[in-house]
């Protein structure tokens, strides 16, 4: 700095005042505290280098395994009360759960798409649905598709007026466009379970009922009975419905609402339970029928019976080889490397999956199999 002459020489910066200082020297000690606790905390959970790969950073999963490493003890309580004042003060679930009418809620996911998701996704699955279905149709092996609508459309007179994108929503149609130009058999379950006026989903679950899936497997079953010859000879015994029992819905779990007080979250489904099992001579030398029909699908396949529902109709036992958090084709990647040791004795496989996973990104196996067929 120039000083001009006779000038009188500038002040020196007065010293910070001792309060500031200790300040500074508390903030610091309390940042190196918080590294080395992070810093502990994360050589303990000792996270795999999976989870920590380039490409888990891009959809935020490693942020995500690096955030649930670093929860501090009572935190998980913490986090309980805050979802529940935020439910119960402003109607707030969550970035993944939406709030319709009192007492339903619904996946944002089949309201919105995801970051990455489109129209390219869309085309990509639709080439992978062709190749696959050439696949079995050279072993032999017949395919039926299933699309189970997402329950926003099925049950929108409960939505209250949740916004969805038209976009995702005229992927259904065009599925079944290319399903057919592709003569793939598949089922539409749209007017199945659009049907009557009774809730065929549960209220703070995205899955079907008992309403649901039993309307849903005896449409699949009318479509595969053809495909199969006729129905089989298996006879099922269906137990009596038990009173109704609560049941903790996987949208409330996922809204943070799980161990909430009653009163601080909605109110749980109530469901009775049943059971369905194929009935046995009760011989040791009993033969056990032939596989004829694989179920590869998503946690639909796994819910309400669905699959024992399918086997009752068809009269023949579901090799339900079902996967929850499946998506498009989670259970058909997992099952396709094994199908040239599937039983000789199969004749259909059911793909089965939601309508939403049309509209999700492409999965680490999609792009995998697609690269395979390129």
């Amino acid at each position: 700095m120039n000083v001009r002459p006779g000038a009188p020489a500038p002040l020196p910066a007065p010293a910070p005042p001792r309060a500031h200082r200790a300040s500074a020297l508390v903030i610091t000690l309390l940042l190196l505290v918080g590294l080395c606790a992070g810093g502990w905390m994360l050589a303990k959970a000792q996270l795999p280098a999976d989870k920590l790969a380039p490409a888990q950073w891009a959809d935020g999963a490693a942020g995500k395994a690096i955030n649930d490493a670093l929860k501090l003890p009572g935190q998980a309580h913490a986090d309980t009360w805050n979802a529940a004042l935020r439910y119960r003060l402003l109607g707030d679930t969550g970035a993944q759960v939406a709030l319709g009418c009192p007492g339903w809620l619904f996946y944002r996911d089949g309201l919105r798409p995801q970051p990455g998701a489109g129209s390219t996704a869309f085309a990509e699955r639709i080439r992978l649905m062709q190749h696959w279905s050439q696949q079995l149709k050279a072993q032999g092996v017949q395919l039926l598709v299933v699309a189970v609508p997402d329950k926003s459309r099925i049950e929108q007179a409960h939505s209250c007026g949740l916004r969805y994108s038209a976009p995702m929503r005229e992927r259904y149609g065009m599925w079944q466009d290319a399903l057919a130009a592709a003569t793939v058999p598949y089922v539409d379950l749209l007017p199945v379970l659009h049907a009557g006026d009774v809730p065929v989903f549960f209220n703070t679950d995205v899955h079907m009922n008992r309403m649901g899936a039993q309307r849903a497997a005896d449409a699949v079953a009318a479509r595969a009975l053809p495909l199969l010859g006729g129905p089989g000879g298996q006879a099922f015994e269906q137990g009596p419905l038990s009173a109704p029992k609560p049941r903790m819905g996987d949208l409330i779990v996922l809204a943070g609402l799980e161990h909430a007080p009653p009163a601080w979250r909605p109110a749980l489904d109530q469901e009775p339970e049943q059971v369905i099992t194929p009935l046995r001579g009760g011989g040791l030398l009993d033969e056990t029928p032939p596989v004829e029909v694989l179920l590869l699908g998503s946690s639909n396949g796994r819910r309400s019976l669905f699959g024992e529902r399918l086997g009752n109709a068809l009269g023949r036992e579901v090799w339900n080889q079902s996967m929850d958090g499946g998506q498009f084709s989670g259970a058909l990647l997992a099952a396709w490397p094994q199908r040239q040791q599937w039983p000789p004795s199969l004749k259909l496989v059911i793909w089965e999956f939601s309508e939403m996973a049309l509209s999700l990104p492409l999965t680490d196996g999609e792009q995998a199999a697609l690269a395979d067929i390129d």
